[in-house]
């Protein structure tokens, strides 16, 4: 049996009937981690001895039958923006020194260690998250499942691809403008963007409230348990949320009928999406109709938020590398030094005007979700594009925002937002489909991706 295939829950199941043990999972998915490294450059580094370790302690628990928690003995990977204790944190970027103490988990990771997780490795990042591909000048370029000649996206890039490849199947990602869903979307998996603060995150992002922690997965139950983990406060983000009101495995099997979900292709003609991209995601809403609920294509009220976007999320970077010499700046992807030096000229007034639209943006969601429960657009209106660039070739575009403008608008607002596998394209490619919901409706994102998944709408069923 190839245990790199089952997901979470399916591992779960089998170390409780006694089918295999963790020990099992975790060689198998090591083995597959280096494997794929060559061809797709996943990860940063496998921690090895420490994986087998727990795993082995994972198995004398459920031996004697006591787990320690909900996800005791499956492995998972963390993305190297994120703290993982004993190991270095470099951020993608050659401007961090390995040499520290390296003692501190992230919240997230501390909630899955405290659960009986087992950590396989930590998956490649662009420089300190700041794009929507995955390289860096301190480990390369990371690449497609589909197709290594194509991208990852990013910046979770290296997590997308591990979950594809069946290297773990559990996987922490961060989201300041789309980071978990976009290279979800290219990679054919589920990614998660959680409502601000329902995942605590420490140490503070230089982009401040617009980046998020989520999972990234098989499905959308693993990522349900995962966030029954991975939810719990913690008192070093003063931005944390109190506990979820119930456990979001509960209603996950409610479905879709009788909600009402707005359908929105192209955000009222702002967007230009690829015919193909554009077929699979409304054949997806087709079947949440099928399903029994009330789907009626209409837009937001909003136009495109990007100048306000860039001014926040380019001021997050020029603080970021303010203090840094020179020297260390040579070291700085090019396209990062770029929007630093323009995150510089900002002034106080335009980071504040930048907020206002920002809150306007939140007020026009609010009201909107008084009519609709859910919204679902295209998650990027094209497939993955060449490998090493930041945009797609000939395009005319600039920066990664240009081919993002469904993902970025929902940092601005913190509502939970999630993509779906919902088919390919002509080349084979994955094609997204985002489902976002009212802030704190974390529930209803995932009961719509579970019926996606439950009743074979998804890629892995096409």
């Amino acid at each position: 049996m190839q245990l790199t295939d089952l997901t979470a829950v399916q591992l779960l199941d089998g170390y409780r009937k006694g089918e295999f043990s963790p020990v099992e999972a975790t060689e198998q998915a090591l083995q597959r981690a280096r494997r794929i490294q060559p061809e797709v450059n996943a990860f940063v580094r496998l921690t090895e001895q420490d994986a087998l370790a727990r795993a082995r302690e994972s198995a004398e628990r459920w031996r004697r039958g006591e787990p320690a928690g909900l996800l005791d003995g499956v492995p998972v990977t963390v993305k190297d923006i994120l703290l993982l204790r004993g190991h270095p944190t470099l951020r993608g970027s050659k401007t961090v020194s390995e040499q520290g103490r390296w003692d501190e988990d992230a919240p997230s990771v501390a909630r899955l260690r405290e659960h009986g997780a087992v950590f396989l490795g930590k998956t490649t990042t662009p420089e300190f998250g700041w794009k929507a591909v995955t390289d860096s000048p301190l480990t390369g370029v990371t690449r497609n499942p589909y197709d290594p000649s194509r991208t990852a996206g990013g910046s979770s890039g290296g997590s997308a691809a591990a979950v594809a490849l069946g290297a773990g199947p559990l996987s922490l990602g961060t989201d300041g403008g789309g980071s978990i869903r976009i290279p979800a979307a290219f990679c054919g998996i589920f990614g998660l963007k959680p409502t601000y603060g329902r995942v605590p995150l420490y140490p503070a992002s230089a982009f401040g409230t617009l980046s998020h922690v989520g999972p990234m997965t098989r499905d959308a139950a693993d990522a349900a348990l995962m966030m029954d983990v991975v939810a719990a406060p913690d008192t070093r983000d003063w931005s944390a949320l109190d506990p979820p009101p119930e456990s979001f495995t509960a209603g996950l099997d409610q479905g879709v009928r009788g909600l009402r979900v707005a359908y929105s292709p192209t955000l009222g003609g702002q967007v230009a999406v690829r015919p193909a991209v554009a077929a699979a995601v409304r054949r997806a809403v087709a079947g949440l109709a099928d399903l029994g609920a009330y789907v009626e294509e209409t837009d937001p009220d909003f136009s495109e938020p990007v100048d306000a976007f860039h001014t926040l999320w380019f001021s997050g970077a020029a603080r970021l590398t303010q203090s840094f010499s020179p020297h260390r700046r040579q070291l700085l992807d090019p396209g990062l030094r770029e929007i630093c030096a323009q995150g510089a000229r900002y002034s106080a007034l335009d980071y504040l005007a930048a907020v206002d639209v920002r809150m306007d943006l939140g007020r026009r969601m609010g009201r909107f979700h008084e009519r609709y429960d859910l919204l679902v657009t295209p998650t990027l209106p094209i497939t993955a594009f060449e490998a090493g660039e930041e945009v797609p070739p000939k395009s005319g575009l600039r920066r990664w925002t240009g081919w993002t403008p469904f993902t970025y608008p929902f940092n601005l607002t913190q509502q939970p937002a999630a993509t779906v596998p919902v088919g390919t394209d002509g080349d084979g490619l994955p094609v997204g489909m985002q489902i976002v919901a009212a802030r704190h409706r974390d529930d209803l994102v995932l009961r719509a991706a579970h019926a996606l998944y439950e009743e074979g709408l998804t890629l892995s069923e096409n």
